[in-house]
């Protein structure tokens, strides 16, 4: 009998709406990576283009046709639910955090990643919410303050959106 979990799968490009909630085979963890229970996902703009095949050369990298991953979500926060017999740096019960791309399937209850993969234990003081937007977000904040120059003593002013 196969055990299964509920993903997000889409099986063509599109809008959000052909994202369809299904049951799919639970992952098992090799033997040096880790299952991850994910308690939150974030959406991101690089899910979106990939859902959406914008530009039209992803579909190169991600199935000409159809979607070859068909499970999106490429940041995600979790629990540990099982390691491989090799992993050395997490152990079951760990709150960890991170990313799959390019690999994607963080839209799911499981996640089975590498443990030398993108994957950090949560900071304490953060809910997973709050740490399923760190990869993506706060890396491309980092970015782009690193192309700022920001230096120290120097101050970042965040302007908002315009009222509408």
């Amino acid at each position: 009998m196969t055990v299964t979990m509920k993903a997000a799968v889409y099986t063509k490009y599109g809008a959000p709406e052909v994202l369809q909630l299904q049951s799919v085979p639970k992952p098992s963890p090799k033997d040096n990576e880790i299952l991850v229970k994910n308690h939150a996902a974030a959406v991101t703009s690089g899910d979106a283009r990939v859902r959406k095949a914008d530009p039209f050369a992803v579909r190169f990298f991600f199935g000409l046709f159809k979607p070859g991953k068909p499970i999106l979500g490429g940041v995600f926060s979790g629990e540990v639910e099982a390691v491989g017999k090799n992993v050395r740096n997490f152990k079951v019960g760990d709150a960890v955090f991170g990313s799959s791309y390019p690999d994607f399937g963080a839209y799911a209850e499981y996640v089975s990643l590498p443990e030398l993969g993108k994957l950090a234990l949560n900071p304490d003081n953060i809910s997973h919410e709050e740490a399923a937007a760190l990869p993506f977000g706060g890396m491309t904040a980092f970015h782009f303050l690193q192309k700022a120059n920001i230096q120290p003593g120097q101050k970042c002013w965040y302007m908002g959106l315009p009222e509408q």
